[in-house]
């Protein structure tokens, strides 16, 4: 019984890799701030966690604003452009995500309807690096853009 059970282990280990290996943005991301640059009204998103969700992806955000306050954020969703609900941020309380090719995904945070800030997000195609091009209105309406460089961890 073993001998069979051994190439099904093997055979499903493989496809779980595959599977991962086939999504770019599974990880964690690490904010690399000498290589990033942003306007001074712009939160640093410090790292940014991409994980398998049963029907999609779950996205934790980490970071602190301009007066040094932390903040967190999680969105579960697809990458269908559709919004899903963002708890615990500020500046929007939907996000969609939308892949564009098989490295760039495009998102927008809105707020009460209304987008607020979007962001591009290019990853290198050794999957090691991202960037996040981005530009909007924060919540109290200052206006905020720049590009963060992530370093996957």
């Amino acid at each position: 019984m073993k001998p069979r059970m051994t190439p099904l282990t093997v055979a499903l280990s493989l496809f779980a890799a595959t599977a991962y290996a086939a999504d770019p943005t599974l990880g964690t991301w690490k904010l690399n701030e000498s290589k990033s640059t942003f306007s001074p009204n712009s939160p640093k998103i410090l790292t940014t966690k991409v994980e398998q969700a049963a029907d999609g992806v779950k996205v934790t955000v980490d970071g602190v604003y301009p007066d040094g306050k932390t903040f967190h954020n999680e969105w579960t969703g697809k990458y269908d452009g559709k919004d899903y609900p963002v708890v615990g941020s500020v500046n929007s309380d939907t996000r969609s995500m939308k892949k564009t090719d098989a490295h760039h995904f495009d998102i927008v945070n809105k707020k009460s309807g209304k987008p607020t800030i979007k962001v591009k997000w290019a990853i290198a195609k050794d999957g090691k690096s991202r960037t996040s091009t981005y530009s909007g209105t924060t919540a109290d309406g200052k206006p905020i853009s720049g590009t963060y460089f992530y370093e996957k961890q």
